[in-house]
């Protein structure tokens, strides 16, 4: 038996779950991950809340009174939410304190009604970091026009942001200047750069599931022989980019002050199509100083099966961008996919948020007590 979770984490990936519950925090499930299974960090979004609270009655205590106390739904989904982020980042201060601050980290989102609107942004962006109060959180902000200014400002301020919802490398070249900017405005502020984190969520397999999508609506064999191939593209070409921009003298001025890289992280990991191996958008993207956040579906298959053989990103780059140039020959145009998957993403989140408020609203109704 190979360890593949022990090698991809010796390769320089550090494993995120891409979940998150009550149950998982209360049975102990979170704290055997991160003992047997190399996991030090987790992700949520609000798709992951929605399912968690509308499942089991993990919550049913919690509800009970914040529907005595007759609190708004949205107070309520704040509290609950803010809660398990808490809990869960206690679970993982070990690592966060082993890793001087790089792992063990708890993200949680913005409300992604907000996703277009910059001074709300950073309010929730405030709020949050306040509410949960740990060292160890990650604010997530969507990477769209008006979340790119909020990114500088919260960075600004000395709250760590996982920037999350980057398609395109155009957008995710300005979410590192967005970086930069924040950790340049902070330290004309006289805040201590090194306590200050971020990763980057650039999304892997939405990006096939489009662009597969549109290849099969040609159906050449030109077009068949591309199936696949443009997340992986994508995502190395954004690793490219990173090493770019972290080698610059920009960036170099920032580091001898004691910043931190914004490591790329890899999201949207679990494959969609099941013509595609289970563990493909992690063993295809191995490389050092990155973040891979897999659903325990990924996790449980790079675990039995997944095949580590080192650094699967270096030396790529010239067959990403001519796969990326193929597709733009056959007339699926990049700029027009990106900005679809953004657009789609945000919608997504916010459908879920909106199905978070109604389940959670009729669990303070069920749970009220009866007046007298």
């Amino acid at each position: 038996m190979t360890d593949a979770l022990k090698r991809l984490s010796e390769e320089g990936v550090a494993i995120w779950l891409d979940d998150l519950s009550r149950k998982r925090i209360t049975s102990g499930n979170l704290a055997e991950l991160i003992d047997q299974q190399h996991v030090v960090g987790v992700t949520t979004n609000p798709t992951i809340f929605q399912k968690a609270i509308s499942q089991g009655d993990g919550y049913d205590r919690q509800l009970s009174d914040l529907a005595a106390r007759k609190v708004t739904v949205e107070e309520a989904i704040r509290m609950i939410t803010t809660a398990d982020v808490r809990d869960a980042a206690d679970i993982l201060r070990p690592v966060f304190d082993a890793t001087g601050g790089q792992d063990g980290r708890v993200s949680i989102e913005v409300d992604p009604r907000l996703a277009h609107n910059t001074k709300a942004t950073v309010a929730e962006a405030k709020q949050l970091a306040w509410l949960v109060d740990r060292p160890n959180t990650l604010i997530k902000i969507p990477a769209t026009q008006a979340g790119l200014p909020a990114i500088a400002e919260v960075i600004g301020l000395g709250i760590s942001v996982n920037v999350t919802l980057i398609f395109s490398l155009e957008r995710y070249r300005a979410v590192m200047d967005a970086y930069l900017t924040g950790l340049e405005k902070a330290k004309e502020r006289g805040l201590d750069l090194s306590e200050i984190h971020s990763v980057a969520s650039f999304f892997v397999s939405r990006v096939d599931t489009e662009i597969d999508k549109r290849l099969d609506g040609i159906g050449t064999d030109e077009a068949k022989a591309l199936r696949g191939k443009a997340a992986l593209a994508n995502a190395r070409l954004a690793y490219q980019a990173y090493e770019e921009v972290f080698s610059s003298d920009r960036w170099t001025a920032l580091e001898k002050a004691g910043a931190n890289k914004q490591r790329p992280l890899w999201a949207s990991t679990g494959v969609k199509d099941p013509a595609y191996k289970d563990t493909l958008y992690v063993t295809e993207l191995v490389a050092p100083n990155t973040v891979n956040t897999m659903p325990e579906a990924t996790l449980e298959a790079t675990d039995d099966h997944g095949e580590i053989t080192g650094d699967t990103i270096s030396g790529t780059y010239e067959q990403a961008r001519a796969d990326l140039d193929a597709l733009e020959r056959l007339g699926i145009s990049y700029d027009d996919v990106v900005q679809v998957l953004e657009d789609e993403g945000v919608e997504k989140f916010e459908a879920s948020w909106n199905d978070l408020l109604k389940s959670t609203q009729a669990e303070l109704e069920r749970l009220a007590p009866s007046e007298g």
